[in-house]
């Protein structure tokens, strides 16, 4: 099943499930496990969709394929390294990123996002994956002169319009092994799979629980492949995952 939140053509914003080229209108969001569908059905193209979800918070895992570790010069994490995104981060499919003044080279990073459906705290891994609803995309823009000048992540990463996710959620798939891309101007600049994750999403969101309790909506991106490299100004980038769809953006 596809969810998507959406802003319909009164300019009110709404929760809906897909059926072929048609949206279903729910009474509520479609993490209240009482949401029911209305009578209400919409053409997917007159709307314009949102974010899927607005997270109390957007928790990040680093270094999640060894490829990437090598690439950016890392060594190996005894344990998954996470950072967060502030919520002011998160805009949705074609939203645009925006550069900001004080940085000199702005990167793309594609990544699946796990989107949590219950609230979860010091989870086992089985626990965790029982309290998942579903998977988007989510791009991990980052300011990479000042990540790497600050010494640690946190101004790199939280520019308002850093965390796009979208376009919707897909709840009937199995994560383990999809295919990861990111293209920038049509052309292919990342290309893995999560088959190559070195730590899984149960694990993942089992560690995170320790730490944080994690609430319904909250989003977890799992980590970026290799390949990760600049975002000019205009340019249009896709974040396209096997069996859910492609996110885009551009840069202003």
């Amino acid at each position: 099943m596809k969810y998507v939140r959406f802003t319909d053509r009164e300019g009110e914003i709404g929760y809906g499930f897909i059926e072929g080229e048609k949206v279903h209108r729910l009474d509520k969001t479609f993490l209240d496990s009482n949401c029911k569908p209305t009578d209400t059905c919409m053409p997917l193209d007159e709307l314009i969709l949102l974010a899927p979800v607005v997270p109390s918070k957007v928790v990040c895992v680093g270094l999640n394929y060894a490829l990437h570790i090598q690439e950016m010069k890392h060594e190996l994490p005894e344990d998954p390294v996470i950072f967060m995104k502030p919520t002011t981060s998160v805009i949705g499919p074609d939203a645009q990123i925006i550069y900001p003044k004080i940085s000199q080279r702005v990167d793309y990073e594609a990544e699946l996002a796990v989107i949590i459906g219950k609230t979860i705290k010091d989870a086992s891994d089985e626990e965790a994956i029982k309290g998942i609803f579903g998977y988007t995309c989510a791009n991990d823009v980052t300011a990479r002169d000042l990540q790497k000048k600050d010494g640690q992540w946190t101004r790199g990463k939280s520019f308002d319009t850093f965390c796009p996710i979208g376009p919707w959620i897909v709840t009937d798939i199995d994560p383990s092994q999809l295919d990861v891309q990111l293209l920038l101007n049509g052309e292919v600049k990342q290309s893995s799979n999560t088959r190559y994750f070195m730590s899984s999403i149960p694990k993942l969101v089992s560690f995170i629980s320790q730490v944080m309790t994690l609430y319904p909506g909250d989003v977890v991106l799992t980590g970026t492949p290799e390949g990760v490299g600049p975002m000019q100004l205009g340019d249009e980038v896709i974040v396209r995952i096997q069996s859910i769809g492609e996110l885009r953006n551009t840069l202003k």
